[in-house]
């Protein structure tokens, strides 16, 4: 591994953990609905990075379930964070629209 694999899941996890974290706090002050899926579509891509850096190592390449021959969590986790915001902003649109 070199030193550009190192600073790239170095920074991908450090941001991310600090995300997480922040949005872990706002998550405690705030019951919006909306904005609780955004905190949770950041988790997801956190756990996303997490298992990619993971799958980087070869830990996870024993997977048992799979669609073929692709890992279902390397369909669902990428997928996972834009679900959420997908829903987060559809509801703050219909919040904003939907009211006239």
């Amino acid at each position: 591994m070199d030193s550009g694999e190192i600073l790239y899941i170095t920074t991908r996890l450090v941001l991310g953990a600090l995300a997480s974290f922040f949005a872990i706090m706002l998550w405690s002050k705030t019951r919006d609905v909306a904005w609780m899926l955004m905190v949770i579509g950041t988790i997801a891509a956190y756990i996303e990075t997490v298992y990619s850096i993971l799958d980087m190592f070869g830990i996870t390449e024993g997977d048992t379930f799979t669609i073929g021959r692709v890992p279902v969590a390397a369909i669902v986790l990428p997928s996972l964070e834009t679900v959420f915001f997908i829903i987060a902003f559809l509801i703050m649109v219909i919040r904003k629209y939907g009211r006239r």
